[in-house]
């Protein structure tokens, strides 16, 4: 009795599919006649991508403002607790020192 082979789901095409763009891409960018037929196809595109990405634009742009003072406060939290200034002036020390070491002059 064969074994039978599970029917692929969506989720298992698209991303065989986005490996299969993304890993004969250069190939076909290396192709003769390459660089005309992408511009051919830019041109053909690129009107009714920029006509249908305003239909993205106006939620992403609520999306994006509703979460940003959340994440920009979240930032501000982690940046104050965290030491950068002192580790910067620790490298920098150590950096110097290691040329000092090595005889090479720095500024």
């Amino acid at each position: 009795m064969p074994l039978r082979i599970p029917a692929a789901s969506r989720t298992e095409v698209w991303c065989m599919g986005a490996a299969s763009i993304a890993g004969f891409a250069p190939f076909y960018m290396v192709a003769p006649g390459a660089r005309d037929r992408l511009s051919r196809q830019t041109v053909k595109w690129a009107p009714r991508w920029e006509r249908n990405i305003s239909f993205f634009v106006n939620p992403l742009e609520r999306g994006i403002n509703r979460v940003a003072p959340p994440i920009e406060r979240a930032f501000h939290r982690m940046e104050n607790r965290l030491p950068l200034e002192k580790a910067a002036k620790r490298a920098d020390k150590g950096i110097r020192r290691n040329l000092d070491r090595m005889g090479i002059k720095h500024s």
